[in-house]
């Protein structure tokens, strides 16, 4: 089976290419200036030639408080784009794996969101994600998609990258408790959804670590992994105002993913202590 992976420079795809390479499994990942998800003229003739037998859409419009002022680009990138591709899987008889994002939900639950809760987003990034998601489901591609939260990784767009750079000014941080979810190392994206394309699951399915914590949280225990001596204050969001709205819970369940898959998925704190070796060990 070859796979063809959208947006080969984010921090997933490079996770993916890594894996592949290291277990010499058959790839494509052409650079986005010669992959551009946004013109079906082109994502066309890429995948005919790369004849996938999986496509890995691992591109997507991050930037939350962006959408807000320029929308278009979101949608553009995270739901028409997601039609295009999924249009040429269907053509090509691949299966389209594409990422969705916690962001769908408000926050307004007491329990980690399951499958099928409603979804009703808060803010432009959220209805860009789920709009991608409508475009996949009536795309009539075969498909497998999974939504994930506060994904890091190898790059420089994750929550931790940025408080590493804010340590350069001070070891004084405040961050916010009043955000909840969880914390998603792009090396279990990898091992996950690689076992349920094996498995052979098809569908929507929540692929997290396990657990749920806040922004705060998440960040003291990030520095103790790192050993590293940094102060990390509670404050509210209102501390930091921000375009887009975030919401408060929106922690998601990977029970039924696990269930399918008959195995445990790693708990946020062991993947952000692998992550913290990972970082300590390239330096």
């Amino acid at each position: 089976m070859k796979y063809l992976i959208a947006g080969a420079s984010g921090q997933l795809a490079k996770a993916f290419i890594e894996r592949f390479e290291r277990c010499g499994v058959s790839y494509a990942a052409p650079p986005e200036n010669g992959f551009d998800i946004t013109d079906p003229i082109a994502v066309d003739a890429v995948v005919a030639s790369a004849a996938p037998g999986v496509l890995i859409n691992c591109a997507a419009y991050n930037n939350v408080d962006g959408a807000e002022t320029d929308p278009q680009s979101a949608f553009r990138v995270n739901a028409v784009a997601v039609g295009i591709l999924a249009a040429a899987a269907r053509r090509c008889g691949a299966t389209m794996v594409h990422y969705g994002s916690d962001y769908v939900f408000d926050g307004n639950t007491e329990r980690p969101y399951v499958e099928d809760d409603p979804t009703t987003p808060l803010n432009e990034y959220g209805r860009s994600k789920l709009a991608g998601e409508e475009s996949l489901l009536g795309s009539g591609a075969d498909y497998l998609l999974l939504r994930l939260s506060w994904v890091y990784g190898n790059g420089s767009q994750n929550f931790f990258h940025k408080m590493l750079q804010w340590t350069e000014c001070s070891n004084i941080l405040r961050v916010v408790w009043d955000q909840l979810s969880v914390p998603t190392y792009t090396e279990d994206i990898v091992t996950y959804t690689l076992a349920a394309l094996d498995a052979g699951l098809r569908g929507r399915y929540h692929l997290t670590n396990t657990g749920y914590a806040s922004r705060y949280e998440v960040a003291r225990h990030f520095f103790r992994c790192m050993n590293r001596d940094v102060t990390v204050i509670p404050a509210g969001s209102a501390a930091f105002p921000s375009p887009a709205a975030r919401p408060f819970f929106s922690a998601m369940s990977n029970a039924r993913l696990s269930s399918f898959l008959g195995q445990p998925i790693p708990a946020w704190e062991d993947a952000v202590e692998r992550f913290a070796t990972q970082l300590a060990s390239s330096k």
